[in-house]
């Protein structure tokens, strides 16, 4: 079932969906398994998987020379969705990254998304690769996620790379965006960032995903703006809960996001770090619940893996 079916379906309820990394290579399915199985009775809608780039690095040899290592591959999110539909009956979304694919990975990617009966896609432009200070697109990639979204709108509409393909399969993929409330770190200003939005949406991306906030007060703005500026598909917030002191500068230098002064003072000043992980639950369930009070469509939660916290919010929240 698409998103924005669900949303409409829950009349005006607070839906639950989360997101979760694939194993790296040599882990089995079991630790996603782990991860998803304390959270199923809270009856998420969908749960997004990551995609990450491959990283390498330059090893030299005993000759001198170099050669180019990998040194970071998850298996495969297509896998890791098929796996997730066939044991959960649920709606895996696959996020769909530029970095590290050409457009014809991409339509490949595409197509056995669509051969499994995938209806939901997350299209992001994805990190810079590790050794770069700035995003460069894969040769023969797309350079952006607007780009990208073109890609898979083209593919709703039977237009595929082969142009001489006639009567091509056309596929039928909701397609999501992101969203950041405290804007982009690449975009120069927030007024910038939501006129690149809005022409993601115009171009097919028919719901958004919010980066994480701690602040609710930077959502609330953000949706109030989009509307401003005719953006008026569903946007779901992101949200990530608290758990170490190191977060406190760690999230902020990674995802461009401010750490409310109260948070932060409170986490500064607790003893342990067990403390610290209570501070950051309750936090994030005060977050929700005035977000659930807002009747925001869906409170999608940033697991990074680990469902423990993610549980303990649930539980006080629906």
């Amino acid at each position: 079932m698409k998103i924005t079916e669900h949303i409409k379906k829950s009349e005006g309820k607070t839906l639950f969906s989360f997101e979760i990394l694939p194993p790296l290579k040599g882990d089995s399915i079991d630790s996603i398994y782990k991860g998803i199985d304390p959270l199923m009775d809270f009856k998420p809608s969908f749960i997004d998987v990551t995609y990450h780039r491959e990283d390498y690095v330059e090893k030299k040899r005993t000759d001198g020379s170099f050669v180019k290592v990998s040194t970071k591959k998850r298996p495969g999110t297509v896998a890791i969705c098929a796996a997730i539909m066939h044991k959960y009956k649920i709606d895996a979304v696959p996020h769909i990254i530029c970095g590290g694919f050409t457009r014809e990975d991409t339509e490949n990617a595409l197509i056995d998304l669509n051969f499994l009966g995938i209806d939901n896609v997350l299209a992001l432009r994805g990190d810079n690769a590790k050794s770069e200070q700035f995003f460069n697109p894969e040769e023969a990639g797309n350079s952006n996620s607007l780009d990208l979204i073109h890609q898979i709108k083209n593919m709703n509409s039977g237009i595929y790379l082969d142009e001489e393909l006639s009567n091509a399969n056309i596929t039928n993929f909701c397609i999501g965006a992101a969203g950041y409330p405290e804007k982009h770190h690449d975009a120069p200003n927030l007024k910038t960032d939501l006129k690149f939005l809005k022409r993601k949406i115009e171009t097919g991306a028919e719901f958004i995903v919010t980066q994480m906030f701690f602040d609710n007060s930077k959502y609330f703005e953000f949706v109030e703006k989009c509307r401003e500026n005719g953006i008026n598909v569903p946007i779901i917030p992101g949200i990530k809960p608290l758990t170490t002191k190191s977060q406190l500068t760690l999230l902020p230098k990674l995802f461009h996001i401010d750490s409310p002064d109260e948070l932060t003072d409170m986490v500064e000043q607790a003893k342990t770090q067990e403390a610290i992980k209570q501070i950051g639950i309750e936090w994030a369930i005060q977050q929700c619940k005035e977000l659930i009070k807002a009747k925001v469509p869906v409170l999608h939660f940033y697991t990074m893996g680990r469902s423990d916290a993610t549980k303990t919010i649930c539980e006080k929240i629906f």
